[in-house]
């Protein structure tokens, strides 16, 4: 149970804090750091209890390399869902307690595409830029994590990639590569963002299971 309570804390934190920032700053920058530096911090706190995947993507990927069996891939799943709900649902009674709550009511960080969100992307647009930054994400969690010569950097190396990955993907999507960051803020928000959630499910594991098999097939030397 200590890797599910790990795994629901760490998603928790990111949820809170990255799209708090997000709802509070408005600022491309502020979240992308808010998102990376969380997801830093949680990476060094909980790593070594369960890996920090605190991400639906990422836990696929890692049962597609067998680096978890499926009963703990069920198991982070359920956590991490669980933790992004609390962290939306912490952020939204946050908000419900604002004098001025009626400008920030209904906005918990939620990943939207189409007119009036970032550039506008279509469906196939946002569900192709997902798949790549996901794909790109995964990567680097793979490779840092694979090699114990880089493995004291790792949480520094995964955060500045989310960081990254954030400074181009807000304008695109408002950046999910985390099926668990998504869903409880479209849930919780209705609407467009629940309409569209499916995208930001899809999307990320699949670019998630890409990952994994390039570095399986591709990049994996016969140590790993």
């Amino acid at each position: 149970m200590k890797k599910y309570i790990a795994e629901f804390i760490g998603t928790f934190t990111l949820v809170l804090f990255g799209c708090g920032v997000a709802v509070f700053s408005g600022s491309l920058a502020t979240t992308a750091f808010a998102f990376g530096l969380a997801l830093t911090a949680a990476a060094y706190a909980i790593g070594s209890i369960s890996g920090c995947h605190i991400n639906p993507a990422v836990s696929l990927a890692m049962l597609i390399l067998k680096k978890l069996d499926v009963k703990d891939f069920i198991g982070y799943v359920i956590a991490q869902i669980a933790g992004a709900f609390a962290g939306s649902g912490v952020l939204m009674l946050i908000i419900h307690f604002a004098d001025d709550k009626g400008h920030f009511e209904g906005k918990l960080g939620q990943n939207l595409f189409g007119i009036g969100n970032g550039i506008g992307l279509n469906m196939w647009g946002a569900l192709t830029a997902e798949i790549v930054l996901t794909f790109i994400f995964v990567l680097v969690i793979i490779g840092v994590t694979s090699d114990k010569g880089t493995s004291s950097l790792a949480g520094l190396a995964i955060g500045g990639a989310l960081v990254v990955i954030h400074l181009i993907g807000i304008k695109l999507t408002g950046t999910s590569v985390n099926p668990a960051r998504s869903l409880a803020p479209a849930v919780l928000s209705g609407g467009q963002a629940l309409e569209q959630v499916w995208v930001f499910i899809v999307a990320p594991l699949i670019g998630a299971a890409i990952a994994a098999l390039v570095w399986k097939f591709c990049l994996s030397s016969k140590k790993d």
